[in-house]
């Protein structure tokens, strides 16, 4: 059973994504006796949704089976690493094991929250035993010590004992990370020590609600890898995170320490435009309207303080905050902010145009326009309220596609590396801009009916040669957008095999049956259907299989689908009648040698080559040494060879990578560096060289010169096409 679950978010410029263990409520800490009125009405409308009713595409009886499978998954997901509970305490619990079920269905959260309670417990325990090492002489590493970070198929601890040990190594690997970064003994002491008393209070002050909502979640994942509960907050922040907009100031923020910090200001958004705020400056005071009560929030989680920040448009907020440069006990400064619409560009469709040099006896550079699309996004409020100006992915794309039209470039790569998916629709609707209709995708529900979404518009966006570069972590949607160009002969599909989620999600509102005015009981992300592609095969756990294949970064073992113990089997269903514009096996063999032949002599693509090959040795150890030493010469080598590549770089007048006279390992948490120089770190990433990228341009300029070159190999490749440059007609 793997742990992780694919979730496909967009980054929320109000709220980091943050760990369990970190997600703290200010207004209690108790874990009660028992749920709420709203807690025990959920939890039988989840289970109607699931277990009783037709709407989930494989409902699961709640059994004993069933029950033991929950209980499996809850204690998993408090403790993915067996790192807090001994096997005793498991042991304890199986008492509950038979009562899973029918807690579920009667929204009985005692067994639930006794657990839960137990957890938070051992959690305090091990914190109060990682600091008292932290004062103790263990931190020689001379010996041959190994800390095995990977435990998720090892057996849960003996006794307390056994936990001891296995932390004396974690925090000697801790210890020794911040000594190899240059630290000395006190700042390291103190470092650790802020890291876990924070663990601890953060852990301490969990309640309640998050036990419940990771209940549900072990009961949801029981039934699918794909299906969640959201409480109305998560449901909020998921309909923000498909909108790829907010109402608010226009700020992401991140906890660190007791305190909310600004970690970057969204541009066009009122704390940006204001001119009062940088990064760094920490929140501790909240108040609504211009005049309201200032309430202190140091301490609070972040969602809590995300959601007195947060209000509708036109509204007023007063934030004291105090500036990054200052001491925290330092007199705030007031500032009132007009909350505000804001669009969340980062995850927004983004474009550029790459030059290649002629080669052979071809010497026309070609113009190859880049379309990044991080996520299939889609403000469906927008969408039925009929805004000309709601998000799309689709109204994005086409609008790059429009510029790149007028910028003559030759050719386009859609590079959906690391899309995790999103809107069917949108899938759909992108695919069109492709295609001059036709089905795009098949959707097959539980009782099997089939039905057939597709373009129904006339006519391309863009109607010439097309490149779609994927990777393991393109999921979902963009297995859609890269089957069906596929299933059309109408690109070529370069990179990795995908992802292989091929099912289905509908958002099912579960405030709709009692007929709530408010927002009390959340949402369910269930799967209703699996989707198939035009000529028949379901992407599910298999994936996309590319045309060119890059070297595989990650196992399928690993990461994906197929690692999931309930996923559903690979399966197909007949095939609908669709065009197929080319048909690209003729010249996958030159356009492999092709490749071969410029990565041989590509020194960025070999690099990364090398690194892929390393990070696979490494992982596969699942273990790290604690001798200094050794570790030390590790780091060495790194910095070495990074240094190295840099002047190779240079001498080759290659671009420069804008982060390789960073450390290796800085031996830091997120929370825990310099927010403004951790920012300005994120943005030179960006700019890193991109080999792959690079490679798949040139891979489709090479198809470009090879049809455009040969009129024989062209017929026999776009059979459909008539017109000179066109892949689509």
């Amino acid at each position: 059973m793997k742990a992780s679950r694919l979730i496909s978010t967009a980054l929320i410029a109000l709220a980091l994504s943050v760990p369990l263990a970190l997600m703290a409520r200010a207004d209690g800490d108790s874990i009660p006796a028992s749920p709420n009125a709203d807690q025990v009405r959920t939890a039988k409308l989840v289970h109607g949704l699931l277990s009783d009713s037709r709407y989930a595409y494989r409902p699961r009886q709640l059994d004993p089976a069933m029950s033991a499978d929950i209980f499996e998954r809850y204690l998993e997901s408090l403790d993915p690493t067996k790192m807090f509970l001994t096997a005793a305490d498991v042991a304890e619990f199986e008492a509950y094991g038979p009562r899973i079920g029918e807690a579920i269905r009667d929204g009985d959260m005692e067994p639930a929250y006794a657990i839960f309670a137990k957890y938070k417990e051992r959690v305090a325990e091990r914190v109060t035993h990682a600091r008292a090492l932290l004062k103790q002489d263990i931190f020689d590493f001379d010996g041959e010590d190994r800390w095995i970070y990977d435990r998720e198929d090892a057996p849960w601890a003996a006794d307390k004992a056994e936990l001891d040990a296995l932390w004396k190594q974690q925090v000697r690997n801790d210890w020794l990370r911040l000594k190899l970064a240059g630290r000395e003994p006190a700042e390291i002491r103190k470092t650790l020590d802020r890291r876990y008393l924070n663990q601890g209070n953060n852990t301490a002050q969990l309640d309640g609600e998050d036990a419940f909502q990771t209940f549900v979640n072990a009961y949801t994942a029981a039934i699918d890898p794909h299906t969640d509960y959201f409480n109305p907050r998560s449901t909020a922040l998921f309909n923000q995170s498909m909108s790829l907009s907010l109402e608010g100031i226009g700020a992401q923020l991140q906890k660190q320490d007791d305190v909310v910090v600004i970690r970057e200001l969204i541009a066009g958004g009122p704390a940006a435009i204001s001119g009062k705020f940088k990064p760094g400056d920490r929140i501790v005071g909240v108040g609504q309207g211009k005049n309201g009560p200032i309430e202190d929030v140091v301490g609070w989680r972040i969602d809590d303080v995300v959601e007195k920040i947060k209000g509708p448009k036109g509204t007023q907020v007063q934030l004291d905050v105090v500036p990054g440069s200052a001491n925290l006990d330092s007199e705030p400064v007031r500032i009132v902010l007009t909350r505000a619409r804001v669009r969340l560009e980062e995850q927004a469709a983004k474009s550029k145009v790459l030059t290649l040099p002629g080669t052979g006896g071809d010497g026309a550079d070609r113009r190859i326009g880049v379309i990044e699309l991080p996520a299939f996004y889609q403000d469906f409020q927008g969408r039925r309220n009929r805004d000309g100006d709601y998000a799309s992915a689709t109204r994005d794309v086409a609008r790059i596609l429009g510029e790149f039209g007028e910028e003559d470039v030759d050719g386009v790569v859609l590079d959906l590396r690391n899309n995790g998916g999103g809107s069917l629709n949108e899938a759909v609707e992108l695919t069109g801009l492709f295609i001059d209709t036709g089905p795009v995708v098949q959707v097959r529900e539980s009782g099997g009916r089939v039905s057939v979404e597709g373009d129904r518009t006339s006519g391309v966006a863009w109607d010439g040669p097309l490149a779609v570069l994927i990777n393991r972590g393109s999921a979902s949607a963009s297995e859609i957008v890269a089957g069906a160009i596929q299933d059309y002969g109408r690109g070529l599909v370069i990179g990795e095999s995908t992802f292989g989620k091929g099912t289905v999600q509908n958002l099912v509102d579960l405030d709709r049956w009692p007929g709530s005015e408010e927002k009390r009981f959340g949402s369910v992300k269930l799967t209703v259907a699996q989707f198939f592609l035009p000529g028949g095969s379901s992407t599910q756990n298999r994936g996309v299989v590319p045309d060119i294949r890059f070297p595989v970064t990650v196992d399928a073992s690993e990461f994906g689908e197929s690692t999931y113990d309930n996923a559903l089997p690979w399966t197909r269903i007949a095939s609908v009648p669709h065009t197929r514009y080319g048909d690209f096996k003729p010249l996958l063999p030159q356009l492999n040698v092709l490749h071969e032949s410029r990565i041989a002599e590509d020194p960025e693509f070999q690099w990364w080559v090398e690194d892929v090959e390393q990070f696979r040795t490494e992982r596969a150890k699942k273990y790290v040494s604690l001798n200094e030493a050794e570790r030390r010469a590790e780091r060495e080598r790194e910095d070495t060879k990074r240094r190295e590549r840099q002047e190779q770089r240079r001498a080759l007048g290659l671009p420069l990578d804008p982060l390789a006279e960073e450390s290796s390992d800085d031996g830091l948490q997120a929370n825990e560096r310099d927010i403004a120089l951790d920012t300005a770190r994120e943005k030179a990433a960006e700019e890193r060289p991109d080999p792959l990228l690079q490679e798949s341009a040139a891979i489709l300029a090479d198809a470009m010169r090879l049809l455009d070159n040969d009129r024989q190999l062209s017929a026999q490749v776009l059979p459909e096409s008539t017109q000179p440059g066109s892949w689509a007609r």
